[in-house]
């Protein structure tokens, strides 16, 4: 209902006057390749990649349509998505800002164990703190930016009910950032690309993948996995849709007008929206198939909390250190879902 209401609000009176500037414009139609890593039957797509597609082709009057690139078409390995936008293999590009976590260490701050409560609220966090982040952004044109859903911990030989019971243990860890939490809970972190983890964990190579629920129907993990632990202080992830800087600065300004109508904190909302109801339906999905859902007790999740907390201001420390305002743009990400 939300992406149909969206998508029907205002189209009509725009679409009409795109129609009746077509006669004087000098917009040429052009078709924007769209790439993203995950199968075109992964959430975002309806979420986000086809509601953008559709809204700027009605607000366009067809003068400007995208064509969808999934699955690495336009080149393998998600870790290049963001280089690829720089590079113009894609006019737009949907990436994860983790992959590429030195470029975006304020972005990064919902990667930090307990700033982000859900995808919803992470989402308006992201835009809360957006004045901040756009240095982040200053070399594409960013369309949209959202959060998913807190993550979880996968396993498959051993539950996790305890901060004692993850010592020792390898963990995949979602990013870069992750890693520092995951050693200070006592396991060993493992970085790898989300498409990895089904096997990692079905062969024993990790012992638990730590992922935000929606990625369990999405890569299948309730097929190895027999335990996943909730309520954990753990990270959630930032995603975004961004446009090559050179195709946007060609735009006239009527295209952009366009562009920008179709993109935005709406479109970002949507994300974060759909990441919430995939994070819910895998864990029924998971349920459902016999895998045991553990909630982390709030004793233990103090115990998790606390061991990370050094790291966690020597994380901050260091970005204050090197000019940025970790403090000040966690408050507006605060103060976005009215925190303090």
């Amino acid at each position: 209902m939300l992406t149909r209401t969206w998508l029907n609000g205002g189209i009509a009176a725009l679409a009409m006057g795109a129609a009746m500037a077509m006669g004087v414009s000098g917009a040429m139609a052009q078709e924007l390749k769209l790439s993203y890593f995950m199968s075109p039957k992964h959430p975002m797509n309806k979420a986000v990649f086809a509601p953008f597609a559709e809204k700027l082709e009605a607000l366009s009057g067809g003068k400007m349509t995208v064509k969808q690139f999934p699955a690495g078409e336009l080149g393998k390995g998600p870790q290049q998505q963001y280089k690829r936008a720089i590079d113009g293999v894609a006019e737009v590009v949907f990436g994860i800002p983790g992959y590429t976590a030195s470029i975006f260490p304020r972005t990064m701050l919902v990667a930090i164990p307990g700033v982000v409560p859900n995808a919803i609220d992470g989402t308006e966090m992201l835009w809360g703190a957006k004045n901040y982040l756009d240095t982040e952004f200053q070399n594409v044109k960013l369309l949209a930016m959202w959060s998913n859903e807190v993550a979880v911990l996968i396993t498959r030989d051993k539950a996790v009910r305890s901060l004692a019971d993850v010592k020792g243990m390898k963990i995949r860890a979602p990013s870069a950032a992750d890693a520092p939490f995951i050693k200070a809970w006592g396991a060993i972190p493992v970085q790898m690309p989300v498409g990895e983890t089904y096997n990692a964990l079905s062969n024993g190579v990790v012992d638990a993948v730590m992922i935000g629920s929606s990625g369990i129907g999405s890569f299948k993990l309730n097929e190895p996995a027999k335990y996943i632990t909730t309520n954990l202080p753990a990270s959630a992830a930032a995603f975004y849709l961004v446009m090559n800087k050179k195709v946007w600065d060609g735009l006239s300004d009527e295209e952009k007008g366009w562009v920008d109508a179709a993109s935005g904190i709406e479109l970002s909302r949507m994300g974060g929206k759909a990441y919430d109801a995939a994070g819910k339906r895998g864990l029924k999905l998971a349920a459902e198939g016999g895998v045991e859902i553990i909630e982390l007790s709030e004793a233990e999740r103090a115990k998790f909390s606390e061991v990370s907390q050094a790291e966690v201001q020597k994380v901050l420390d260091d970005m204050i250190a090197e000019g940025i305002p970790a403090d000040a743009i966690l408050a507006e990400m605060r103060n976005a879902v009215g925190g303090s």
